[in-house]
């Protein structure tokens, strides 16, 4: 399912060739639309006719709005059920993309092709896309797998240095819930640029792409991939209702700082490791100001949070370095303790 492209993108094409494709369309941001798709068009090789849909960059994007004018445009086009989509671009698109396929005429075929550090090691696979609803993120959509991913490490070169880190923090959870060679490896890396991530993304993919092969629906051992997120989504969510959008990565490099306290909090790691941790994580990333954000206010997004059950707060948490726990139960005092503990990092 998931193939790296070679330079003359022989694989795609090879794919395209062999189904059965009515027609091709092509979901880009502003972004992509200038740096990848004239790569993406200068290999594509195939006689059917292609479409450009265009959107603008953008969390604030990903909602029913622009899901239904996605929608129309692909009926206006007369888009039939084997027509295709090609996602390119980051995890909006791939989300966005995703869920306008797997919706449309109930469901016609769809390609990712990701072309951030984020998508490529964890938004593009596992077959989730959805929309977020009013602040919340991804409260609407589907499990669906795309037909394939294609990988193109060089599309990373025509991304900001933000967005690169913005990646790296899903590489730092996933050898933070199964891998710790793979997160010992990462943290040794002292100048974070494309050269020095690109030979850590496969030994990502596949520990993403493992977990989801053994619990598609998220039923027990995908909810570990929320690491960071349960915090994370929460304050992302207060940014975006700020309209002050932060990069996804962003926030969840705040949640797996407070998440890794809660972990030492409910005596579940050490206080040694859990400092580890957050020390090395602060490493790459900057301090977070949630200093406008209530506690009251983070917490009653907390209750929305789509892992939880029976109104109680199902968190996912480390048990070492290399394993997490799912549907776990906090105290109130401990998550708590683990915002204010990240607010009073700025002060040291």
């Amino acid at each position: 399912m998931i193939t790296i492209l070679n330079d003359d993108f022989s694989q795609l094409n090879e794919f395209l060739h062999e189904k059965s494709f009515s027609k091709i369309f092509i979901l880009v941001d502003e972004n992509t639309h200038e740096y990848c798709l004239p790569i993406l068009l200068g290999n594509m090789e195939t006689d059917l006719g292609f479409e450009i849909l265009e959107i603008e960059a953008g969390e604030e994007m990903k909602n029913i709005q622009t899901a239904n004018q996605l929608w129309e445009i692909l009926t206006e086009m007369q888009a039939d059920r084997k027509a295709l989509v090609i996602n390119l671009g980051g995890g909006v698109i791939t989300d966005m993309g995703g869920f306008v396929a797997s919706t449309y005429k109930r469901g016609i075929q769809f390609i990712n092709i990701p072309t951030t550090l984020l998508s490529m090691c964890d938004a593009s696979i596992g077959g989730k896309t959805g929309i977020d609803l009013m602040h919340y993120k991804n409260m609407v959509g589907t499990f669906a797998f795309p037909e394939q991913i294609f990988i193109f490490p060089k599309f990373l070169e025509t991304l900001p240095f933000k967005e690169l880190r913005s990646g790296f923090a899903e590489m730092l959870k996933h050898g933070l819930i199964a891998d710790k060679a793979h997160w010992e490896q990462l943290i040794q890396i002292h100048k974070l640029d494309v050269e020095t991530v690109i030979p850590h993304i496969q030994t990502s993919m596949n520990i993403k792409q493992d977990v989801v092969e053994k619990d598609f629906h998220e039923k027990n051992i995908r909810k570990t991939l929320n690491f960071g997120h349960t915090i994370g989504h929460a304050v992302e969510s207060l940014c975006l209702q700020q309209k002050n959008p932060i990069l996804h990565g962003e926030a969840v490099a705040m949640g797996m700082i407070c998440e890794s306290r809660l972990a030492y909090l409910e005596n579940l790691i050490s206080e040694e490791d859990s400092q580890a941790i957050i020390e090395n994580i602060q490493r790459y990333y900057p301090y977070l100001d949630i200093s406008d954000f209530k506690d009251e206010d983070i917490t009653a997004l907390l209750m929305n949070d789509k892992k939880n059950t029976d109104s109680k707060i199902n968190f996912s948490l480390l048990s070492e370095i290399g394993a997490c726990n799912y549907d776990y139960q906090c105290s109130q005092k401990n998550i708590l303790d683990s915002l204010h503990f990240y607010r009073k990092l700025n002060d040291a």
